[in-house]
């Protein structure tokens, strides 16, 4: 892999709080974003929100097929730093932490490639709300997930917003009022994760599932991550309009037409 660091923002250590590698997994157009404060167990900082901001806003615009995002040290990553939250405690400062971060996580959605989440250890509060957001998740048969603030006394209602979004009503809820922990064989079960692997195994899974979306055309994965999150908040009359549309601006593509016209030579052999 061909790591090129980010400068942006760096650690006490001069070391990259988001670490950038191009190429990864040896897969030409994968791009590792590497969550990169592992004494804190990647929590999410104001400078890592900020770090993160950066890259995928500059991530969305560039060649780049696939992101995954991962999290260096043990944890994938615990959420937000509770010490900085807690320094300077006011309602202003909260309200722009939470919509910072809530930028953040809704650049994961709103940029053409998809993003996938390497999750190798906990994913907790935040760091669930990461995972919840990223459009695919592979874990680690040893990866714990929750969303843990209710113990704390803080409802996790941002982290509720995709949690919602992606596992069933009623696991959500008990998730959001329990604060336990749930494994990755459960997280599998429930869609907050695609694939589970053995750690020995889990690059290796990233890898295929990020080469599979690779070898797809560009222009029919970039339309379709799009029509996917927005007929998702539509009526079903709406939703079926605005596919109808992106199906046809698809269809006039290039590698569309060339596809099915080499379907069809290939059933009329």
């Amino acid at each position: 892999m061909n790591a090129h660091p980010s400068s942006a923002a760096t650690t006490g250590a001069d070391l990259p709080l988001v670490e950038l590698t191009h190429d990864a997994y040896g897969v030409p157009g994968v791009v590792l974003l590497t969550l990169n404060r592992p004494d804190a167990f990647n929590a999410l900082s104001e400078a890592l929100i900020d770090a993160l901001q950066e890259q995928l806003g500059a991530l969305a615009s560039s060649p780049a097929r696939v992101v995954v995002i991962a999290g260096a040290g043990r944890a994938f990553c615990a959420g937000h730093d509770l010490r900085e939250m807690r320094a300077a405690p006011s309602r202003d400062y909260y309200t722009r932490l939470f919509a910072r971060c809530s930028k953040m996580m809704l650049t994961i959605q709103k940029m053409p490639q998809p993003v996938i989440a390497r999750v190798h250890g906990v994913a907790t509060a935040a760091g669930c709300q990461l995972v919840a957001m990223c459009d695919l998740a592979v874990a680690a048969d040893t990866a714990r997930f929750a969303v843990s603030g209710i113990n704390l006394g803080l409802f996790c209602s941002t982290p509720a917003v995709p949690l919602t979004r992606n596992v069933s009503r009623k696991a959500a809820f008990e998730m959001l009022m329990t604060g336990e922990f749930i494994d990755a064989a459960t997280a599998q079960r429930e869609g907050l994760v695609n694939r589970v692997a053995t750690a020995d195994e889990l690059d290796a899974t990233v890898s295929a599932l990020a080469k599979s979306i690779c070898a797809k055309s560009r222009e029919a994965v970039e339309a379709g991550k799009g029509l996917f999150y927005r007929q998702l908040e539509m009526g079903i009359e709406a939703a079926y309009q605005l596919a109808g549309q992106t199906m046809a601006c698809n269809m006039m593509t290039d590698p569309a037409l060339d596809g099915v016209q080499a379907f069809i030579e290939r059933r009329g052999r």
